[in-house]
């Protein structure tokens, strides 16, 4: 049987926000667009979710105001994920449950690094600079590859994120170039139609 994705019984804020963000991919989704990924192809390439799914979570996202869509392209038309001031205010979530898991389960090397990039320490407890005192706003965070990322990803958006870089800067990869894209057989939202091909990520 199929689990509901309320919490009908439980008068609970953090049950509330579990009914928002508690479903699985939804999370990752939201830490992607805050890595800089903006585009289906590229949410689809890095998380690998079914599609159908990864539909759904951002849709959901859209409706509940944590990301905006946006349209980039009029022909063909395509549009962007981009967070809100509302999905922005997840930052200290996400980076509270990283910090959680480096500290508390055995084994977990870093996979990234988050240093202020204005004085370049790393972000201490809380997300604050250490040096500074204060908490970082995730657009003055810069992001670097820690031990434990893997270096040779097989995704061109995992490779993109090797080097270091801002977050919310958009991402660029050689798909969102419009440049070596792989065979429309393995290609991430395509299709034929009438014996043309279709991209709409």
């Amino acid at each position: 049987m199929a689990l509901g994705k309320d919490y009908a019984q439980q008068q609970c804020s953090i049950a509330r926000a579990l009914e928002v963000v508690g479903e699985r991919w939804t999370l990752l989704l939201v830490r992607d667009a805050f890595y800089g990924v903006r585009r289906y192809s590229d949410f689809l390439a890095h998380l690998g979710a079914p599609r159908a799914v990864l539909a759904a979570r951002l849709q959901a996202l859209v409706e509940i105001g944590v990301l905006e869509r946006r349209r980039y392209q009029e022909s063909p038309p395509r549009d962007e994920y981009v967070l809100t001031e509302r999905g922005l205010a997840l930052w200290p979530v996400l980076w509270s449950l990283g910090s959680w898991a480096r500290t508390e389960l055995p084994g977990t090397l870093p996979t990234r690094h988050f240093h202020h990039a204005a004085c370049g320490t790393e972000l201490g407890p809380g997300g604050a600079c250490p040096a500074c005192g204060l908490p970082v706003p995730p657009a003055d965070v810069e992001m670097r590859p820690g031990a434990g990322l893997d270096p040779d990803p097989a995704d061109p958006v995992g490779r993109a994120l090797l080097r270091p870089r801002r977050l919310l800067v958009p991402l660029e990869t050689a798909w969102t170039k419009g440049r070596e894209l792989p065979p429309l057989a393995v290609r991430p939202h395509a299709r034929r139609t009438g014996g043309t091909e279709e991209v709409t990520g």
